[in-house]
């Protein structure tokens, strides 16, 4: 049962006093307490019961609501009876805690409310509970270890008719149920809303379950972090880009407890899979760690040769000899600095960066990648296509735009206002003297990529040949001035009369400065383009028959 069904019956005299968002969360039993510490008699998922015996002084509150906190209690009633009304200090401290709070009427007894919740919740696990104890024990013998999370997820479809999947941050699907794949499957953009979701909801720190509309159905997200991985973790900022979530086409409202428990038994069976994944990367990551220092050390392409040599068999299974390589670096960046960006980075690119069409969890056994500060650098093998025995390789690869648009949206939700994720992407290169380039190709890309306004930013190769790579580096207070000067005179102009010259300029440079083209593209008059043009000029003091004026408004637009 739910603490709002209890709120919603009105004979147990129950009044809020704080926790109004986590009233959805499961009672699972009651216990009445005085002591200062009951931490040896709870379970979790307890309501309880108390008259405060226990509170000496203010800071008894605090230390009485972290320890039900961490026993993963439902909730806290205080009793009326003794005191006039509920202390200040307990309210605050079970506000800072995320720990619901009633107050118990002085005419309802503790009695009467236990009786009301054990009633309850024995009447749910009545019809469920052998069956529940035969689905756990099946998922522990035939967990992640003998066959992967499909056999879990499959397990949810034959016994409880579910169709599930488990998804990556970016809502790409790393696997799926039978049932799930018999029926419509889920889309890239559900399932890039639905990681959007969980990261959003992540970052509030809310518990799961997360019920989610998308696509026209409703859908219930669990977290499923690698255990080890959130034991080690001091902030959520640390794990919540790159932890996977079990999605449930179902609305688990109303759900019984022993259903949400077999639920939360299948995340940790997944759990278990990820920790699996991530012990096997380690090898990669050292290895990738290796060639980044070389690289960065300046060490000679032989040297760095023979240690891809020697690393191609892990880093390369079933290739052989090297490919063609790219090299992609990003950054995370979270406001304070007090979260290190280099292993969320590290973590993060190993989710990324993998084709979104692809399935599986074992996709990206061929990048490895490594961290170096603040920064992740990813080594991204690519297969070894040429037209020739001298031409290079082409139309291949990572490209930018593509990668940004498949993790945006979902990511930014998990950046939440106050994290910041920048890429660059260098171009393919064939060998081992080419890597520091492309690894410096890859660093200029990123920075270019900082410049631009977003949470989620990213930059090619492609962009580093022309003015591009030259404004990142141009300070912001000089770069505003420089726009000010030559753009808000216009912008002015049209609030007043509603002229649209900034929209006339930007046609007119993107014609090459064309009269016909110009006035074709903007369906006007060319004598009509001409008196805004001159009235361009009238405004800034430019002539736009100059290549020095035109280049100087065309970095400004780009700028603004």
């Amino acid at each position: 049962m739910r603490l709002r069904a209890l709120l919603e019956t009105d004979a147990l005299g129950l009044r809020l006093l704080g926790g109004e968002d986590e009233l959805d969360r499961t009672v699972r039993g009651v216990m009445t307490t005085d002591l200062r510490d009951p931490s040896r008699y709870l379970s979790g998922g307890e309501l309880v019961l108390t008259g405060l015996a226990w509170r000496r002084d203010p800071e008894d509150s605090e230390r009485f609501v972290r320890i039900l906190t961490a026993a993963g209690v439902a909730g806290l009633a205080a009793g009326e009876a003794e005191i006039a009304s509920t202390p200040d200090d307990l309210i605050a401290a079970c506000a800072r805690h995320r720990m619901p709070l009633f107050s118990v009427d002085e005419t309802v007894s503790f009695a009467s409310i236990t009786e009301h919740v054990v009633r309850q919740v024995s009447s749910e696990r009545a019809g469920d509970l052998a069956a529940v104890v035969d689905r756990h024990r099946r998922l522990m013998t035939g967990g992640p270890a003998g066959g992967g999370p499909e056999v879990v997820l499959d397990l949810l479809g034959t016994d409880l008719d579910l169709r599930a999947w488990v998804l990556s941050p970016t809502g790409r699907r790393i696997a799926g149920s039978s049932l799930a794949d018999a029926g419509p499957g889920l889309s890239a953009e559900t399932g890039a809303a639905l990681a959007g979701e969980h990261l959003a909801a992540s970052r509030t720190g809310r518990r799961g379950p997360h019920r989610v509309t998308a696509g026209g159905s409703t859908y219930s997200l669990f977290p499923v972090g690698g255990t080890a991985r959130a034991a080690s973790a001091a902030d959520v900022r640390e794990t919540v880009l790159s932890d996977w979530l079990l999605a449930v086409e179902a609305d688990a409202g109303d759900w019984p407890a022993e259903r949400l428990d077999l639920l939360h038994g299948v995340t940790q069976l997944i759990a278990v899979e990820r920790d699996r994944r991530d012990a096997a990367r380690t090898v990669r990551r050292r290895l990738a760690q290796e060639v980044l220092e070389l690289v960065q050390a300046g060490a000679a392409p032989a040297e760095i040769a023979a240690r891809l040599r020697v690393a191609a068999p892990v880093l390369l299974p079933g290739l052989g000899t090297a490919p063609h390589w790219q090299v992609v670096v990003a950054r995370v960046e979270w406001e304070g600095g007090d979260v290190p960006g280099g292993p969320v980075a590290q973590a993060l690119l190993e989710e990324v960066l993998v084709d979104q069409d692809s399935t599986g969890p074992e996709p990206t056994d061929r990048i490895a990648v490594a961290h170096t500060g603040d920064e992740a650098v990813a080594l991204v093998p690519l297969p070894a296509v040429v037209t020739g025995p001298d031409e290079p390789l082409t139309g291949a690869g990572l490209h930018a735009d593509a990668l940004l648009a498949a993790v945006r949206e979902p990511l930014e939700r998990g950046l939440d206002g106050d994290g910041r994720l920048t890429f660059g992407v260098s171009a393919a290169v064939h060998s081992a003297e080419g890597l520091r380039g492309a690894l410096e190709e890859a660093r200029h890309a990123r920075r270019v990529a900082a410049a631009r306004p977003g949470r989620v930013c990213a930059a090619g190769h492609q962009e580093l040949a022309s003015h591009v790579l030259l404004l990142p580096f141009v300070p912001d207070d000089v770069r505003r001035a420089f726009t000010a000067r030559l753009l808000d005179p216009l912008r002015d102009y049209d609030r007043r009369h509603r002229a649209e010259l900034i929209p006339t300029l930007e046609a007119f440079l993107d014609c090459d400065g064309s009269w016909t083209r110009c006035a074709t593209r903007l369906h006007l008059h060319v004598n009509t383009l001409r008196y805004r043009v001159g009235r361009i000029e009238q405004l800034t003091g430019r002539d736009l028959s100059r290549l020095e004026d035109k280049l100087d408004f065309f970095l400004a637009l780009r700028m603004s």
